[in-house]
């Protein structure tokens, strides 16, 4: 007998909520959308006349009938909005980053466990093409003994914009933003590191939060290298990996975002593939050869929610693994503060 499909509603009608959640809650049989809250009246009518508005997240947990509810709120409401969520009875999904200080999500696991709800953070990247196809190179051991991972998130911004991702004092500025999704890959990859060095700087003039990352993950066999900064107008150097096999470079982010905001549709399995100039090159003392990039897949993320609310499976992102990303974040700010290297044997 084939489930009901989840009614899911959505806290915020920003970019995530209409990029990167309700284009899958949408077309994805498994949930059916039906409500937001957002003081977005007007568009939220014109766009969505036929489910329930609210115009403060509050009164859609307490008042809307979802079994789900997806917050895409700024960083800094995570905690509280979740926490009445959870109080409530409903399942909850939170915009990456998970929460702005590890004590908070620490309550949240706590009361989710409690209630027996789903909690889960959306680091969608994992899902990324380029990052797929690192995780089975590595699998496939096509670099040997691994000695150095590079990653990079940058962008060209180089005025602070009037936004909250760049303004907010907690939770704003690109650690929390894009730092978030690259330490979610490497944990995901290698696990926790031994040690962490970082550099996080204010560089741009207006900017009152990290606009700038540099952090060294310190594994006992390789190094990670994550950067991210906003002052980089050539085209994203993502990923850098180098081992006693060979070597790996690929240029550019994954599509989907791209795809999502032109007004593609997840509907079929292509929909997220790469074109193959965008394709990375594997290196090695005798040649250069492209290297095919998965398809990306952030609708698989939505498939294992629908299997943990239903079937009681493991949620695709565990609370959990998210928490560490923070723990993490507050390091590297400490480590930069203090000049120095941390070592997380006594920290985490």
């Amino acid at each position: 007998m084939a489930c009901s499909a989840i009614k899911t509603a959505v806290i915020g009608y920003g970019f995530s909520a209409q990029t990167f959640h309700i284009p899958f809650i949408t077309s994805l049989k498994e949930f059916e959308l039906t409500a937001i809250s957002t003081t977005k009246q007007q568009q939220l009518q014109e766009d969505w006349p036929l489910i329930q508005h609210f115009d403060s997240a509050e009164a859609l947990i307490t008042s809307s009938n979802a079994e789900l509810v997806i917050i895409t709120a700024p960083n800094d409401v995570h905690f509280q909005l979740a926490k009445v969520a959870l109080e409530n009875g409903k399942h909850v999904i939170i915009e990456k980053p998970f929460v702005t200080k590890v004590e908070d999500g620490e309550v949240l696991i706590a009361l989710a466990k409690e209630k027996g709800l789903m909690l889960s953070i959306y680091h969608n990247r994992r899902w990324d093409g380029d990052f797929l196809t690192v995780k089975k190179m590595i699998d496939e051991k096509r670099f040997g003994e691994l000695k150095h991972f590079e990653s990079h998130f940058d962008r060209f911004r180089p005025v602070v914009r009037e936004r909250w991702k760049e303004q907010a004092a907690d939770g704003g500025g690109i650690l929390f933003d894009l730092g978030s999704h690259l330490l979610d890959q490497s944990i995901t990859l290698f696990g926790l590191p031994d040690a962490i060095t970082a550099d996080c700087r204010v560089t741009r003039k207006g900017s009152n939060n990290v606009d700038y990352f540099h952090l060294l993950l310190h594994y006992s066999t390789h190094l990670v290298v994550l950067h991210g900064d906003m002052i980089s107008a050539s085209e994203n150097k993502r990923f850098t990996i180098k081992g006693t096999g060979g070597s790996y470079e690929k240029l550019g982010i994954d599509p989907q975002e791209q795809y999502l905001v032109s007004g593609v549709m997840p509907v079929n399995e292509d929909w997220s593939a790469e074109s193959p100039s965008q394709y990375g090159n594997f290196y090695d003392e005798q040649s250069c050869t492209p290297v095919p990039t998965v398809k990306g897949c952030y609708q698989e993320y939505y498939h294992q929610v629908a299997k943990a609310i239903r079937q009681g499976a493991t949620c695709p992102v565990k609370a959990e693994d998210a928490l560490l990303n923070i723990k993490l974040i507050e390091l590297a700010i400490e480590s930069s503060r203090l000049g120095k290297k941390i070592q997380l044997k006594d920290t985490v």
